[in-house]
């Protein structure tokens, strides 16, 4: 005789309090990189989930001044860019994956990624930037987007986001 299991069904408690809290710790800076942690951050405040950003690591690409408006997108090393690997390597590439990249996203009305953290931070949401990052890219507050709360520590963050769904992008 043979029995099939059930798979567990996750039990979250008390998710209609209101009291839920979600931590996105964004490390990567490309292109690719910075939407899933703004996409998930943009629908979480969008269902009243306090959100909390932590921008460390090539992640502060997303909120330095400098770089935040010319992310790109290498096809260099990505199978899922679904390219002949003898074409991803020529010159010109990155450029022309970074434009069709940004054309796709502009055709179905997602915002760049300055835009983008504007609403998230319109909206409540929480960016923080890393203090071991900053300190590594000589990066202050000036040099950041204006909408980021502060440079703290791992530490700081792990205290503010005690409780939280943590998601590591």
């Amino acid at each position: 005789m043979t029995t099939t299991a059930t798979a567990p069904i996750p039990v979250f408690e008390d998710e209609d309090s209101g009291d839920r809290k979600l931590a996105i710790i964004c490390s990567k800076g490309s292109l690719d990189m910075a939407y899933p942690g703004l996409v998930l951050a943009n629908a979480a405040l969008g269902e009243g989930i306090e959100t909390h950003l932590f921008f460390t690591f090539w992640g502060f690409d997303m909120i330095n001044k400098k770089t935040m408006a010319h992310l790109k997108f290498t096809p260099v090393g990505n199978p899922a860019t679904h390219m002949p690997p003898s074409l991803m390597g020529l010159p010109g590439m990155t450029a022309f994956a970074t434009h069709m990249m940004k054309k796709q996203i502009e055709g179905i009305d997602i915002p760049e990624v300055p835009e983008f953290l504007d609403m998230i931070s319109d909206a409540g949401g929480h960016l923080w930037a890393c203090r071991m990052s900053a300190d590594m890219m000589h990066l202050g507050e000036e040099d950041l987007y204006d909408g980021v709360e502060g440079i703290i520590s791992a530490t700081d963050f792990i205290e503010l986001s005690a409780g939280a769904q943590t998601l590591f992008i």
